[in-house]
């Protein structure tokens, strides 16, 4: 394949409101398309990258899904996030300039290749890019202490909710349905994120269907009483749960 066929220009992606600061003049967008000068693609169940590899570069996923993930003291795979078309992957590898994690395809994706030295290069010409950079940092650490807080303190419907109440929400940013979504991990990935047995996973989804919730068929599913969702998450906010063993 030769490289103009996989050259990226970031002025005819669809994605560049979703990973890209708004309003930037004609000439920086041009700096923009000649630092990304290509994309990768990734194979359904391969690594983007993995926890230890050297940091060179952040990588805007362009179509597919991913999950990131660590592996705990005892072995386990932890899944610590997923990451859609749009998003920035490799954040975590900017402290020690090597990845804390990997990310893994759930499906075939392909991604931007955005080298971090350059970036920074250019972050520091204009402003734009650089505060937009520190959001999408920004973005992260809210993530993470969101998922702190689905952790600590949410019953297992309340977790599940939140889940699918955020994918969905994430996924109609970006055109898609907001009621029906094909969720790309398994019951197993979603425990390990929620921090529950698939068991218990299983046992939930099974709950909102027949609370006529949701529909599920495998991994399609249509959220039918959004409010009821949304009542779960505002209660576990107001601070009227228990804690989940």
């Amino acid at each position: 394949m030769d490289l103009h066929s996989i050259k990226v220009a970031c002025t005819s992606c669809n994605l560049r409101e979703l990973c890209l600061p708004m309003g930037l003049a004609p000439p920086e967008m041009e700096q923009l398309d000649h630092l990304i000068t290509n994309r990768r693609r990734v194979r359904r169940g391969a690594a983007l990258f993995a926890a230890g590899d050297p940091f060179t570069s952040l990588y805007a996923v362009r179509s597919g899904f991913f999950k990131t993930s660590v592996t705990t003291a005892d072995g386990r795979d932890q899944v610590t996030g997923f990451q859609m078309a749009g998003e920035i992957l490799g954040l975590d590898g900017i402290v020690q300039d090597k990845h804390a994690c990997s990310a893994i395809a759930l499906e075939d994706a392909e991604v931007c290749v955005l080298p971090f030295d350059k970036l920074e290069q250019l972050s520091r010409e204009f402003s734009a890019l650089q505060h937009h950079v520190h959001r999408i940092m920004s973005r992260e650490i809210v993530r993470d202490q969101g998922v702190m807080l689905l952790l600590g303190s949410m019953r297992a419907e309340e977790r599940l909710a939140a889940f699918l109440l955020n994918l969905v929400q994430r996924l109609h940013a970006r055109g898609f349905s907001k009621s029906e979504m094909v969720l790309r991990m398994t019951r197993e990935e979603i425990g390990s994120y929620l921090g529950m047995k698939l068991e218990t996973v299983s046992r939930t989804f099974s709950r909102f269907q027949e609370d006529g919730i949701i529909e599920v068929k495998q991994r399609y599913v249509r959220i039918l009483d959004p409010n009821a969702l949304n009542a779960l998450v505002n209660h576990a906010h107001t601070g009227g749960t228990d804690r989940v063993d």
